[in-house]
């Protein structure tokens, strides 16, 4: 078995892209013999997808092309990169939610189930926002 690996899917933009990338991620962790990770992984791009799709899409950017958002995952020694680009420079921030409040807490799920995040400019545009999960 490989101690590395990378898989990558193109996503539309569009509001299911979170379900597509849970499947896509779980499929190739299970291919990978990494069943055990699939459920925080799972979370991880949901929640990093849907950010990309309702903070970093611009509908009236159709020079986007057919696939604004890409999801990659590596699997390097010791732990597992999930990462999602976009066609925004903006930076992610946490949001303060309050307990009501249906959205806001990505980035703290993020935050509580990885080593670590952050995010980086994509040139020529946009951002790459990762998280490493502990193999």
């Amino acid at each position: 078995m490989s101690r590395t690996g990378f898989a990558a899917c193109g996503l539309d933009g569009q509001l299911q892209n979170a379900s597509q990338a849970r499947q896509f991620v779980a499929a190739t962790l299970t291919g990978w013999a990494l069943p055990q990770l699939v459920p925080d992984a799972e979370l991880v791009v949901s929640e990093l997808v849907t950010n990309a799709v309702q903070h970093a899409l611009d509908p009236a950017s159709p020079e986007d092309g057919d696939y604004p958002v890409w999801l990659g995952i590596f699997r390097q020694p010791g732990d597992l990169v999930c990462a999602v680009t976009d066609p925004s420079s903006t930076a992610p921030r946490p949001r303060s939610a309050d307990e009501c409040a249906l959205g806001g807490r990505g980035l703290h799920l993020i935050s509580a189930l990885c080593d670590t995040w952050s995010w980086s400019l994509t040139p020529p545009k946009g951002k790459t926002v990762w998280a490493t999960l502990p193999l």
